[in-house]
């Protein structure tokens, strides 16, 4: 029994024994009526369509990574007085910057690219993005957003899980989760890596965490095949491979262990791979796409070819159902990726003429089909570069103020949030954090940050970590 301090007091009497008897009875009524919920609900597939929270705006996500953090002072945040001080230390008025190989006695980098004001909303972009710069009235540009990381493993965890350590879910993890898939014949979130190599934060950063491992991402492999297997072996039919399927899930559910999440997504993946094999191959085969957009994106010429063919291959996956798609720009080692620590011009020049074309396209594509109202499109990496000069012509990592954009999926366009300092060191405007983004993520997807939790370790754990804020301006 116990008491109002929350302690266990001890029956005295016959009076309490009955009491505490009826109670126990009582209790294992309610155990067994929520038992037979229990088992209802797991007859459920934990992959099914469930309703937002609230009133949504956006049914996907295609999240464009930059890899390796590409430079604000760049890109979308023009800073004339750090050409002015190009050469000279840093002045003492705007404070200190931890960096990770940068110097005490280094000097600030003056940039070589102009901006110009684009579309109707007058936005300065870098003559970087020309052809993102035809799309700027979709896009939201966010020039003060921070993260507590200059390294790049634990930012990019802080970027797609909202912490800097490993085993937390992924955003695209945690939007499943809350919203479950819109399709059973393709995997609800999608990573298409660069072909060039892994990253430093690995495969982790992509993961479920501790969610059920239903909610892992499925990655595609580079190339012409991103998903082996999918035609069925010579001399087999439709109907053999359903009785071996069949026989398998016969096997794996004479021993099934309701509790064992790993083997219970494993069963799920015999399922999902038969219903690729049915619908996969037409989704993922971008020749029978119109010439036309195959031009849009640079498919069939370099050096847009690679980043173009993943971009039309997110705009499909959304089109059939997937919720979230991750394409990252970047991979292998650091200059092979947005890490510009020797050549700040040499480096984005190249990545930009990879990327800027497939991205544009790839709102354009959106929009004319009507798609882009409820698909959410963001760009960016895990931080931003110093204004500092490293090795003379490079720039370091810079977590303390840098550039992401944001489009369709309910976000109003054509606008510029927040702003650094006049060098570029820090968000000194409206800053934002990650975890202000994940938010505004999951806002636009109907999904409550305060609702949309999991049980882990004795606490209801969250993307948002403690609290995020919304990006009030752009929703």
């Amino acid at each position: 029994m116990w008491n109002d301090d929350g302690h266990i007091r001890l029956t005295r009497n016959r009076r309490e024994f009955i009491r505490d008897a009826f109670c126990g009875f009582g209790g294992l009524a309610l155990a067994s009526l929520l038992g037979e919920q229990g088992a209802r609900a797991a007859s459920l597939s934990p992959l099914a369509a469930k309703l937002p929270h609230q009133a949504a705006k956006a049914k996907s996500v295609i999240f464009l990574f930059m890899a390796g953090g590409p430079s604000h002072i760049e890109t979308f945040d023009p800073k004339p007085l750090l050409n002015q001080l190009d050469g000279q230390p840093r002045p003492k008025e705007f404070g200190e910057a931890k960096y990770q190989f940068i110097k005490g006695n280094a000097k600030l980098l003056g940039t070589r690219r102009t901006f110009k004001k684009q579309g109707q909303s007058g936005i300065e972009v870098s003559d970087l993005f020309p052809h993102i710069a035809s799309c700027i009235d979709d896009i939201a540009v966010l020039r003060s957003m921070y993260g507590d990381m200059v390294v790049h493993s634990a930012a990019q965890y802080e970027l797609f899980s909202g912490r800097i350590v490993p085993g937390y879910p992924s955003m695209g993890s945690w939007v499943v989760y809350g919203l479950g898939a819109e399709t059973s014949s393709l995997p609800a979130y999608v990573v298409i890596p660069d072909p060039r190599g892994a990253l430093e934060a690995g495969v982790p950063m992509y993961k479920h965490g501790f969610l059920p491992a239903v909610y892992q991402p499925t990655l595609f492999r580079p190339g012409g095949k991103p998903v082996l297997n999918l035609d069925f072996p010579e001399g087999v039919t439709l109907e053999q491979r359903r009785r071996t399927l069949r026989l398998i899930r016969e096997l794996n559910q004479a021993t099934l262990d309701p509790a064992d999440e790993e083997f219970n997504a494993r069963m799920n993946t015999y399922d999902l791979a038969f219903r690729m094999q049915m619908e996969a191959p037409e989704v993922l085969d971008l020749a029978k796409e119109p010439q036309e957009t195959l031009d849009l994106y640079g498919i069939g010429k370099e050096p847009t070819n690679d980043y173009g063919c993943r971009c039309l291959l997110a705009r499909k996956l959304v089109e059939h159902g997937v919720r979230f798609v991750c394409v990252v720009s970047g991979g292998g080692p650091g200059n092979m990726q947005w890490d510009a620590h020797n050549d700040i011009e040499e480096n984005h020049l190249r990545k930009a003429g990879e990327t800027d074309q497939p991205v544009a396209a790839l709102l354009k594509d959106l929009k004319r089909r009507g798609m882009l109202d409820e698909t959410l499109v963001l760009w960016g990496g895990e931080f931003g570069r110093s204004p500092e000069a490293e090795s003379g012509k490079g720039r370091d990592h810079h977590n303390l103020g840098f550039s992401m954009w944001m489009a369709g999926g309910g976000i109003k366009g054509g606008q510029v949030v927040g702003a650094t300092d006049a060098i570029g060191l820090r968000a000194v405007e409206k800053p934002y954090h990650f975890r202000d983004l994940h938010n505004t993520i999951l806002h636009q997807l109907g999904l409550d940050q305060n609702k949309l939790t999991y049980p882990h370790l004795g606490r209801n754990e969250r993307l948002t970590f403690v609290e995020g804020g919304l990006i009030e301006e752009i929703i």
